[in-house]
């Protein structure tokens, strides 16, 4: 039985980032995840994709920022149990839970927080004859190596962030971008629509919209695609054809836990601690739901934060803290590189 203070289920971003503000307060954090790295999505689809909206960071690639937060919380000394999936969920008497995995690896703990972003999840693919027939033969759902596309023609589908930002990235990687999308209003940010249309502008982008993939051609590889506007067809050439029109999530295990779920996310109190609706577990990041939520990576970082607050509370009732800046009183228990903490962080009051 592996013991600890909370059990944070999903080891991506906000789940890292979670064992961070838990080690501020003095509490042990164990971390189950069903792939067999951490880093979530942003390690096992998009390692190269660079992500704009983390404070203080330009641009940081997806597998830098997991890295980061590694380093961030390696002084904390997390548990890992790696390639297994939560599978069921036991309430003990005193409050405190027992989860056991697929494997059977069972954990104790005094809280739960489910940090597993979309869950388990796969491409949505788009309804093409011989579709299947190109997969790793040019088609491609994520972007795993962009040096994989150095100096090819490679066409992307969609109208989302994920279509916006590879087709930014790619644009001084690949020999040569389209973009399709069916309508002509993007969903993604601002920002990076109109950097797509800068370079289209400058030549570096090819954007047909509105436009739609109707068929893939090639023998024993993508050689290029039929392109419909609805009216007219025309033939691109391509050694690639990468459609990104989103992920279908699916929570797993979980969905059987009686937490209640509104559109495959699990509804949460965010007015207080993004606690459910049993007491003791937690959702946070991209797997919860709650009026206004946003499914930012910096979202659940603020979630995880407050989620830690309300479990030390509910570990320990009766007593006080005072937050203190780590800027001020900086973090007990450092690596050795820098000076040990004349004040911790929280300070108890019976």
């Amino acid at each position: 039985m592996i013991e600890t203070d909370i059990l944070i289920i999903g080891a991506g971003p906000t789940g890292l980032f979670a064992v961070f503000e838990a080690g501020l307060l003095k509490l042990r954090c164990h971390i189950i995840d069903g792939l067999p790295q951490p880093g979530g999505q942003l390690t096992e689809l998009y390692p190269k994709k660079p992500i704009f909206d983390i404070p203080g960071y330009p641009s940081v690639g997806a597998a830098e920022l997991i890295d980061n937060l590694m380093e961030q919380i390696k002084q904390f000394e997390p548990g890992f149990t790696l390639n297994e999936v939560a599978e069921t969920i036991d309430k003990l008497e005193d409050g405190s839970f027992v989860v056991t995995t697929n494997k059977g690896t069972k954990h104790h703990a005094k809280a739960v927080a489910i940090a597993g972003g979309l869950g388990s999840f796969e491409p949505r693919k788009p309804q093409l004859e011989n579709l299947g027939y190109y997969e790793d033969k040019g088609v491609e759902y994520f972007v795993k190596n962009p040096e994989l596309f150095r100096d090819k023609k490679i066409v992307i589908a969609g109208g989302g962030d994920s279509a916006l930002d590879w087709s930014i990235f790619l644009s001084d990687v690949a020999a040569d971008v389209t973009l399709v999308h069916r309508r002509n209003e993007f969903r993604g940010a601002l920002d990076s629509v109109e950097k797509v249309q800068d370079l289209k502008h400058q030549g570096k982008i090819k954007m047909i919209t509105p436009g739609e993939i109707t068929a893939i051609h090639g023998t024993d590889h993508v050689s290029g695609v039929t392109i419909s506007d609805g009216v007219t067809d025309q033939l691109i050439p391509c050694d690639y054809y990468i459609p990104l029109f989103g992920l279908t999530p699916k929570l797993g295990p979980i969905a059987n836990w009686g937490l209640d779920i509104e559109k495959n996310a699990i509804k949460v109190n965010n007015a207080l601690d993004y606690q459910t609706n049993i007491e003791g577990i937690y959702a946070i990041g991209d797997v919860n739901t709650y009026p206004g939520k946003l499914k930012l990576i910096l979202c659940g970082f603020h979630e995880a934060t407050l989620m830690c607050q309300s479990v030390y509370n509910r570990i320990n009732p009766g007593k006080k803290y005072v937050l203190k800046y780590t800027t001020v009183s900086g973090i007990d228990g450092f690596d050795g590189s820098r000076k040990e903490a004349e004040k911790p962080v929280v300070k108890a009051i019976d």
